[in-house]
């Protein structure tokens, strides 16, 4: 076995022939102020970096050839803006042309500190995982010391993630994700390989939507504990389309997943308790407001009975309902895509 390498974010890689290629994606878009300093931060145990410049109005591109003759840095430029996941997926398929195992996503803007890279991949070098992503919500304890300046997550933020991630957990089926939204990740070959990156949005949807695919793939997605810096730098992410698109975005992908996963691809226990149980409820609910606005009109309270013959289907309804999101919760892949038998 070769022996680890310790490098600056705490873990190990491994010299020798079995030593995984290792390339960065570096999506920019208005990133110019820190991502000279970003990509410079890269470790060189790296072997190749591609930035993607999004149809910048900053031309990052320029910019980089002009100040870093890194010869491991490719440039590529999108003739017009696609968003970051149209960036990454451009950065993505130039890695796998070019031979890398093991693709690392790092944003431009300096929240995220390049030396964890070596932490982040750690989990798929040694096999134990398909998909590695930061996990900024993690115990202080578990967190490996953060670099100078900058600072945590505003609380407000910090809370606003924390409420987003089990919406994110529903429409993924990844429950086991604690920072969905996380953008520092890593991807084996094999799982890039399994899903229909096609398919996954171009636009800041493009982080759920990987782990959408993910999920319909089996692949095993791991948490890694690594602190984000936030130095008042302005998100070009727009509220109002967040607002506007999201849910539908997100309502497509549940659907689907659901759809996939428990009538299409397969038939378990679960596929019968939600075919039960679902009905049930919406009859229940249904009963129980009829008879609702019955008693409203006529001033006389609904019988005993009539109650429990509404709240019967309800509570039957909501228990299978449950015990459908307790499977869907505890199905998860225990074995990573690249260690399963060909075909499995």
């Amino acid at each position: 076995m070769n022996e680890p390498l310790a490098l600056g974010g705490g873990a190990g890689l491994w010299r020798g022939p079995q030593a995984p290629r290792i390339a960065v994606v570096i999506p920019c878009y208005r990133a110019a102020a820190m991502v000279l300093a970003v990509i410079r931060a890269v470790p060189g145990e790296v072997e190749r970096i591609y930035v993607v410049d999004d149809a910048c109005p900053d031309g990052t591109a320029a910019l980089i050839a002009d100040a870093i003759a890194d010869p491991r840095i490719a440039l590529l430029r999108n003739p017009k803006n696609l968003g970051v996941g149209g960036a990454v997926k451009r950065g993505y398929r130039a890695a796998m042309t070019d031979g890398a195992d093991i693709v690392v996503k790092l944003d431009g803007d300096g929240q995220m500190d390049p030396s964890f890279i070596p932490r982040l991949v750690a989990p798929i070098a040694a096999g134990e995982a398909d998909y590695a992503k930061g996990n900024r919500f993690a115990r202080r304890h578990l967190m490996p010391a953060a670099a100078a300046g900058g600072r945590r997550m505003p609380a407000l933020r910090r809370v606003g993630n924390s409420l987003a991630s089990f919406f994110h957990k529903g429409v993924t089926g990844q429950w086991g994700v604690i920072d969905p939204a996380n953008g520092y990740t890593a991807i084996h070959r094999g799982a890039l390989e399994a899903i229909d990156l096609e398919a996954a949005s171009d636009c800041y949807f493009f982080e759920t939507d990987m782990l959408f695919q993910l999920g319909l793939a089996g692949a095993v997605v791991k948490d890694v504990p690594l602190p984000a810096h936030y130095a008042g730098e302005v998100s070009s992410l727009k509220v109002r389309n967040v607002a506007t698109r999201f849910p539908g975005l997100a309502l497509h992908r549940f659907l689907k997943r659901i759809a996939l996963r428990y009538f299409l691809d397969d038939f378990n226990v679960a596929s019968m308790q939600m075919l039960v149980g679902l009905p049930l409820l919406l009859i229940g609910t249904a009963l129980g407001f009829y008879h609702w606005l019955g008693a409203l009109e006529s001033g006389v309270a609904a019988s005993a009975g009539t109650v429990m013959f509404a709240a019967l289907p309800i509570i039957l309804g909501f228990q299978l309902l449950l015990a459908a999101v307790s499977y869907d919760v505890a199905s998860r892949p225990a074995a990573p895509l690249s260690r399963r038998p060909p075909g499995e």
